[in-house]
């Protein structure tokens, strides 16, 4: 029951700190799921965040699910996926109800200008992080290199080059495999 408890607590913590969506929760995800209750390895998150990305539903959702599951079975799954949306519920809610009265002004157009510039660089923080982890020879950067421009030149579903990379990954793999 404690196990449920702290997976509530620390998935709202990271659904009520983190603005800016799925990407931008990726740092805060490796701090407390990986480094601080180990419930998942580095690997392991970016295999959740991978197939958050091509399955329905918000990434962050997914994520969270996949991370409870692991950690406490069907249950944990279930809670920690409450835990992170539960403070978005809330505070759309309240936002919801006032945002019409205060869009308009100046001072909150500026500042949500400033917390798109900072989402930004926590996004690219995430992404260098998961570089590190994932380009980690030239068969990798030229898969990375092919991805980027195939996602950045054709309206594919991300879905697809997650297939592709996937396949692409098993054939070195199994590659490597031979020539050892």
């Amino acid at each position: 029951m404690n196990q449920l408890v702290d997976l509530f607590f620390t998935f709202a913590r990271i659904g009520g700190l983190t603005f800016g969506g799925g990407y931008a929760m990726l740092p805060m995800l490796q701090k407390e799921v990986v480094e601080k209750r180990g419930w998942a390895t580095e690997n392991e998150l970016m295999d959740y965040y991978a197939i958050g990305q091509c399955t329905p539903g918000v990434i962050a959702v997914n994520t969270a699910t996949f991370v409870g599951q692991k950690t406490a079975g069907i249950a944990g799954g279930i809670v920690a996926t409450l835990g992170v949306v539960f403070p978005s519920l809330v505070i759309i809610t309240v936002i919801a109800a006032f945002i019409q009265n205060f869009s308009d002004l100046a001072i909150v157009q500026n500042a949500f200008a400033g917390i798109r510039i900072c989402v930004c660089v926590l996004i690219f923080n995430a992404v260098i992080k998961l570089w590190k982890k994932a380009v980690i020879d030239k068969s990798t950067l030229a898969l990375f290199i092919l991805v980027l421009i195939g996602s950045t030149v054709t309206d594919l579903s991300p879905v697809v080059f997650v297939f592709i990379a996937g396949v692409v990954g098993i054939l070195l793999k199994n590659k490597e495999v031979q020539k050892s």
